[in-house]
């Protein structure tokens, strides 16, 4: 079950808001991701205040190696709004140029921090910002269960890892595969099995932290990637989604269902653990083991 995450080409779409109007019209201003993680999110400056940076809890938190944990922020003042720099190691670009102190922003004015990233300014009615967000949520989750896709969950690991090291803040994958599922699709059919999977995303979604990253790996197996979680606390909540899918009975064509699922959990801090790659191959082996224990059961990597 060991696989190497695949070195796939990121094609960057730029969503194009509107031009501006003059505000009062019903639109607001809006960052729009055009390049580094999240390409394609949408955030709606509605305060009088965003701050962006790598800080947990900050308004617009983006994951990248040289933007500093408070970096800048949007201010508005009045019909506008401005851009200043927060003291960041880096500086803050605007249009290619270093700020210094603040700067006004136009609609489509694109916005450079840390390595990577770049942001555009536009303004949007609430129609154009939603249909952006639902196109950003389109390529980013899986079309059946809601859950994210594999794309997104490689792009988020190969982020996580490194900050994780750097910080020395603890960071847990869960590898989850439910067992016999294709017993299901040969007695029931394809479109029962498609009911469990979406009721399978929408158990664990409840059981996990909205911060927790729930991914659909591929068919029936699902990862979640949880932030500031150790190993004793991502076994905890591995036993817990195995006992609630366990007791779940999976209503499909009023087929009532009882399936269960095998975890496998790694977790950082690991001293043989530096890459997206080695990290996903050892929680699958911890996965593989699980299954030959019997299945139904949490299997976690020990480090030596």
């Amino acid at each position: 079950m060991t696989r190497a995450i695949s070195e796939e080409v990121t094609v960057i779409t730029q969503f194009h808001l509107s031009p501006k109007r003059r505000r009062g019209g019903g639109r607001g201003a809006h960052l729009v991701v055009l390049s580094g993680h999240n390409v394609g999110q949408v955030y709606t400056l509605e305060k009088e205040r965003t701050d962006i940076g790598r800080e947990d809890g900050i308004e617009i938190q983006i994951m990248d190696a040289g933007i500093s944990r408070r970096h800048a922020a949007i201010v508005r003042q009045g019909e506008h709004y401005v851009l200043e720099d927060a003291g960041s190691r880096n500086g803050t670009y605007a249009n290619n140029h270093r700020i210094e102190g603040t700067h006004t922003l136009n609609d489509g004015d694109k916005i450079q921090l840390g390595a990577m990233t770049v942001l555009k300014f536009a303004y949007a009615d609430e129609a154009e910002a939603d249909y952006a967000q639902k196109m950003y949520e389109a390529a980013h989750r899986d079309g059946l269960t809601g859950a994210f896709n594999r794309r997104y969950f490689e792009e988020r690991l190969t982020a996580e890892i490194p900050y994780s090291v750097r910080h020395r803040r603890p960071l847990a994958l869960l590898m989850l595969d439910l067992d016999h599922f294709k017993a299901v699709n040969d007695t029931h059919g394809h479109p029962v099995g498609d009911v469990v999977l979406k009721e399978f995303a929408s158990l664990v979604t409840s059981i996990t932290r909205e911060d927790d990253v729930l991914v659909r790996y591929g068919g029936e197996e699902f990862a979640v990637l949880c932030r500031n979680t150790d190993l004793i606390k991502a076994s905890i909540l591995g036993e817990r989604i195995r006992h609630e899918v366990a007791g779940f009975l999976f209503a499909a064509d009023s087929v009532g269902l009882r399936i269960s699922v095998s975890v496998g959990i790694a977790a950082l801090p690991d001293p043989e653990i530096s890459s997206p790659e080695l990290m996903v191959n050892a929680a699958d082996e911890a996965l593989y083991q699980a299954k030959e224990r019997g299945r139904n059961c949490v299997v976690t990597r020990r480090t030596k």
